[in-house]
């Protein structure tokens, strides 16, 4: 059985729209996707080729109840904008998957 309920969303800050709380972009980069490609659009971030993940950060402390993982890139050095994209899990997903993706996405296994 394939699911195909995953998605990506994106936010793209630069210093300027984080003095005045609000994002520059916001948005969807893909829906209702297999976790496969899910898992390939959180990490193609468009600043992923300047320096790379900086972090992946679950929603939760307790990673078996992350409700998504967020990774933060650094700053893309030609307009000096940050980009986040959250991976949203779906309610269908155990704990203990929550848990293994958390550790994938971090790259601990």
């Amino acid at each position: 059985m394939t699911h195909n309920d995953w998605n990506v969303t994106y936010e793209v800050w630069t210093e300027e729209s984080a003095e005045i709380g609000e994002t520059d972009e916001r948005g969807f980069i893909s829906e209702g996707v297999p976790l496969r490609f899910a898992i390939d659009d959180l990490l193609a971030t468009r600043t992923a080729h300047v320096g790379g993940s900086q972090y992946a950060d679950p929603s939760d402390s307790d990673v078996g109840q992350a409700r998504w993982i967020t990774v933060d890139n650094g700053m893309e050095y030609l307009t000096g904008a940050y980009e986040s994209r959250s991976l949203h899990i779906p309610d269908r997903v155990t704990p203990a998957s929550r848990a293994r993706l958390v550790r994938l996405v971090r790259g601990d296994v």
